[in-house]
């Protein structure tokens, strides 16, 4: 199976559908500039962003902007990596999950909505399936698999040596490994959670 291939546009529009039925507001965009026009547009000026580590949110500028501190907001990453003391800015990764505005990216989506998220740390987690009010995450449709399973597939076969050989690139020799996955499978309308996905028409991420 091809996992870096953008899908026929019925396979997109399908996949939009199947997502918004399950509670997760799902719009589709062309390039990686419209992605971050619309990330801009939605985060308030003031809101606390927090984000994961995503190679999507780099390509399409997302993190130099936070760098650059050319926004309106409060980047909560950027007060953790400043805190030295590994016991306060190990509180402060858990303080992060509650982060008014959380972003990242998923590993692998199916054309019947389920997206799936896989981890080393679980930090992103929490705040992906409960903690974080609004989440927003952006990917590209490369990452569009047929099931469930699939995804699953694309996420051990494909996605992990990609990051595996990025960690060790970096001087992280131990590398990456999945230690955890998270599927969300819906949001229940009862939780009032804001759940974004913007799928992006260029093959970004992993």
């Amino acid at each position: 199976m091809a996992y870096d291939t953008l899908p026929a546009a019925e396979i997109v529009q399908r996949t939009v559908e199947s997502v918004n039925a399950r509670g997760i507001h799902t719009e589709l965009v062309e390039t990686k500039e419209a992605a971050l026009e619309r990330v801009q547009a939605i985060i308030p000026p003031g809101a606390v962003v927090m984000t994961g580590a995503s190679v999507t949110l780099q390509q399409i500028g997302f993190e130099n902007t936070l760098i650059t501190g050319n926004h309106p907001w409060r980047n909560f990453k950027a007060d953790l990596l400043a805190e030295k003391d590994p016991v306060k800015q190990s509180a402060m990764r858990r303080e992060g999950t509650l982060a008014e505005f959380y972003l990242g990216s998923v590993n692998a989506l199916a054309e019947t909505g389920e997206l799936v998220f896989a981890s080393g740390s679980g930090s992103q987690l929490p705040a992906y399936a409960y903690t974080s009010r609004n989440v927003i995450w952006v990917a590209g449709t490369q990452k569009i698999a047929p099931t469930l399973e699939d995804a699953i597939r694309r996420v051990r076969e494909y996605v992990l040596p990609l990051e595996d050989q990025r960690q060790k690139s970096l001087g992280n020799q131990a590398g990456s490994r999945i230690n955890r996955i998270l599927i969300i499978e819906g949001e229940p309308a009862y939780l009032r959670r804001n759940l974004t996905l913007i799928l992006v028409n260029e093959a970004l991420g992993f």
